[in-house]
């Protein structure tokens, strides 16, 4: 049996970005989602507004920096803590506008990136 404890410590050390591309290949190898299914339920002899479709709930979010504000060495700094992207890297993505940070990522982990990001100055759209 595998050692838990150490898998769950090496787990923790991914960053944002790796544990969305772990996400993605499990769910590819397992066959599997890990959105939360929506469920529809119907009543038999109701209504047309019962038969309508049931609207799909956006389960990926991109962040998106519209600028670095006016403490562009903090949003460099939390842009890569959030991506493991370079200096240089990140230092392009804050001075470009409608640069995407983070791409396909949660509500929770989009919401969490545009707190940090707001927190150091920048100004930071969640799509």
């Amino acid at each position: 049996m595998a050692d838990l404890q150490k898998l769950m410590d090496e787990l923790s050390a991914l960053s944002v970005l790796e544990a969305a591309e772990l996400v993605k290949m499990l769910e590819e190898k397992w066959g599997v989602s890990a959105a939360a299914p929506v469920a529809a339920v119907a009543v038999a002899g109701a209504g047309p507004a019962a038969a309508a479709e049931p609207v799909e709930e956006q389960t990926e979010f991109d962040v998106i920096i519209k600028d670095a504000g006016p403490k562009k060495i903090e949003t460099i700094k939390v842009i890569r803590q959030l991506t493991n992207l370079g200096l240089v890297e990140a230092k392009n993505m804050a001075e470009t506008p409608d640069s995407k940070v983070l791409s396909a990522v949660s509500k929770q982990v989009a919401a969490d990136a545009k707190e940090k990001l707001v927190a150091a100055g920048a100004v930071v759209e969640v799509k």
